[in-house]
């Protein structure tokens, strides 16, 4: 019995990581619909597979990052065949979202990010910090391989970094509300969110095709999906902006016209950048006040329920007090 129960075990967790490996993988090949070359090296503004593999490490735990490394592994011999430059490609993207999920657990953190403090961690923690290892080994590498020379290697260091915080800031938070995402219950709700969906991919249309400097008309829509939806609704429309955002400064077209491809690139990130920021750090914001107002709400029904109990016909029966229950105005003169 127990060594059934064991190989039980075994087997669920090699179809954890093998499971891990897949979505990788497959979020890798996405990433790369969406490539430049710069310097020389393959980089991406958007590299998903970092946000996935976030998600995946904090659902499950850290057991499951040989499924992680075997998918980077899988990525990049999908590119070239794999070498010691590719294995240590490989391990740097291992190793980031590993310490990403060690330093988010170390403070606490909250995988509903219903607190503006899990926003901040996941952000500053889960994003920008650990990134840098996986951009600096895989620069480093290959400037040490010789595929990059070294004039080029701020460059694609810091494209490499940005498109890693960048999959970690716009993927991770829509796996994680995905999980627990909820249908809206009344008519009302359906056609706000329909509204915003539309109003969100016109606005980021114009935005991305004109020539004009038009990218700053995103930001009303996700503080819009933010405060009405939380994270439910802001992170869908985060990865709207940032896959149209990308494509268009790849292609170097609308307002990202007459720019070199760095510059496009610069642009671009700081446009990701802000705009993950204000749906992401707003969205915790709003669902930790909600939270709180929630909490005070039944704090102050279960106190009237007491004070019933102790002098019956003065207490209140429900929270918050009814209309007929409110205190009357007194008049004026007369």
């Amino acid at each position: 019995m127990m060594r059934t129960e064991a190989f039980r075990r075994l087997c669920l967790a090699v179809l954890r990581i093998l499971a891990v490996a897949v979505a990788y993988y497959a979020g890798g090949r996405v990433g790369l619909l969406q490539q430049v070359v710069i310097e020389g090296a393959t980089a991406t503004p958007l590299w998903p597979p970092t946000g996935i593999a976030l998600a995946c490490l904090l659902w499950m735990g850290i057991r499951v990052w040989p499924g992680i490394a075997l998918g980077a592994c899988l990525v990049i011999q999908s590119i070239s065949p794999i070498d010691l430059v590719g294995f240590g490609i490989a391990a740097g993207n291992t190793l980031a979202p590993v310490c990403a999920c060690l330093m988010l657990r170390r403070v606490g953190f909250h995988i509903e990010l219903d607190r503006f403090r899990d926003g901040v961690a996941l952000v500053f923690l889960g994003g920008l910090a650990p990134m840098l290892i996986s951009a600096t080994v895989g620069a480093w590498v290959l400037v040490l391989a010789d595929s990059l020379p070294q004039s080029g290697f701020w460059t694609v260091w810091w494209t490499w970094w940005a498109g890693d915080a960048m999959g970690v800031l716009v993927i991770t938070p829509l796996l994680l509300v995905l999980r627990r995402a909820t249908l809206p219950q009344d008519a009302y709700r359906w056609v706000e969110a329909a509204v915003l969906l539309v109003s969100a991919f016109a606005v980021t249309l114009l935005a991305t095709t004109s020539q004009l400097a038009l990218l700053f008309l995103v930001f009303p829509l996700l503080i819009w999906a933010a405060l009405r939806f939380q994270l439910e609704g802001s992170a869908p429309c985060m990865l709207l902006v940032s896959v149209m955002a990308n494509a268009a400064a790849i292609d170097q077209s609308g307002p990202f016209d007459d720019h070199t491809l760095v510059e496009a690139m610069a642009n671009l990130q700081a446009l990701n950048g802000c705009a993950a920021l204000t749906s992401l750090l707003l969205s915790a914001l709003v669902t930790e006040q909600n939270s709180i107002r929630l909490r005070i709400e039944q704090a102050c029904q279960e106190l009237a329920e007491v004070v019933d109990r102790l002098a019956p016909g003065r207490g209140a029966t429900s929270w918050p007090p009814q209309e007929e229950d409110r205190p009357r105005p007194r008049g004026g003169g007369g």
